[in-house]
């Protein structure tokens, strides 16, 4: 059997947002999130890692 990819826990849900940083981080800039893939909603509820928007802050690559 293939081992489960890095961002998929054995509860078969991605990793909330791993990425994600506090708003105002040099470097950053907005992103879709991953756990309601910018709907804003998970579960029928707003989603907890975005609150609701659909976008988290997460880094921008370069360097």
């Amino acid at each position: 059997m293939a081992p489960e990819p890095k961002d998929q826990p054995k509860h078969g849900r991605p990793d909330p947002n791993p990425d994600a940083v506090p708003p105002g981080t040099p470097g950053a800039g907005e992103n879709i999130c991953r756990r309601c893939a910018g709907t804003g909603k998970a579960d029928g509820a707003p989603c907890p890692d975005c609150g609701g928007t659909g976008r988290v802050v997460t880094p921008v690559g370069g360097g």
